[in-house]
């Protein structure tokens, strides 16, 4: 019997060297396809993710009806001002306050860190805030998960602020809305809201690029003084980071299609078993 088992265990061990390749072929083609396909809960989310887009471009600049979007666009400033920050201290600087401007600015104060990086960190920071945001706005587990994650950030943008009403005020109004989008519907509610943010803070460099360097000709900007310390232009730079920002929303939402294939009455079965409310 041993030398038929050894036989039997040579076969298979042969077979498995055979088939290994082909089975990681037929793998790897049905991953793609179910990364690729979009279902209706997707589908509806792109649309959504489309009309946000619109809407904020054509609000962005109508007067008087731009003041709609005026506290997200301090929140956003705030996730602006929060990369400059959180770079600086992660190129050996100290950050001494940030601060946010009713007539829609921000500014950092920081001493030290390497300006190479602190500079366009605020556009690329919040690009990436955004992206990420886009990518949990797709399911609401995830965004329940980003909530959490936005928080820290908010304790930490609260503590560097702690002297700006402003920012402070801005700030807690976006932790109560967070907090109470969490009631409804198991957080539903929370999953288009943490979109919206997304896609301003994701296309924030795009906005404030144009208003910047082709509406208003404003003379200092992040991507100016980079143009004035590194070489080129304001405007060259300000394309740049504009073109960066977009490619990172663009991978988000290929990879959150991947990642998130649950149906809409999925993931509310899914959210009402985690973290409950």
């Amino acid at each position: 019997m041993a030398p038929v088992t050894g036989q039997v265990l040579q076969h298979v061990r042969r077979a498995a060297v055979v088939a290994g390749p082909h089975i990681a072929t037929l793998s790897a083609r049905h991953i793609a396809r179910r990364g690729l396909s979009v279902n209706t809960a997707q589908k509806v989310t792109l649309g959504i993710i489309a009309v946000y887009v619109v809407v904020i471009a054509l609000l962005w600049n109508i007067p008087y009806v731009k003041w709609v979007l005026w506290p997200f666009k301090m929140l956003t400033i705030a996730f602006h001002e929060f990369g400059h920050a959180i770079t600086a201290c992660c190129t050996g600087g100290r950050v001494k306050s940030i601060s946010l401007d009713p007539r829609e600015g921000g500014v950092t104060h920081m001493t030290g860190g390497i300006t190479a990086f602190t500079l366009p960190a605020g556009y690329l920071g919040s690009s990436i805030i955004g992206a990420l945001l886009i990518f949990c706005g797709f399911d609401i587990v995830a965004s329940k998960v980003a909530s959490i994650a936005l928080g820290v950030c908010f304790l930490l943008t609260l503590w560097w602020a702690r002297r700006d009403w402003l920012t402070i005020c801005t700030v807690l109004a976006a932790v109560g809305l967070l907090i109470g989008c969490w009631f409804i519907a198991h957080a539903e509610a929370l999953r288009f809201v943490v979109l919206f943010i997304g896609v301003m803070s994701a296309l924030y460099s795009v906005w404030d690029i144009c208003d910047d360097l082709i509406l208003r000709k404003v003379n200092e900007s992040d991507a100016s003084v980079f143009a004035k310390r590194y070489g080129g232009s304001s405007a060259c730079w300000g394309v740049i980071w504009a073109i960066i920002a977009v490619v990172f929303m663009a991978g988000a939402i290929v990879a959150a299609i991947a990642a998130f294939p649950e149906s809409a009455t999925q993931q509310k079965t899914d959210s009402s078993h985690f973290i409950p409310t």
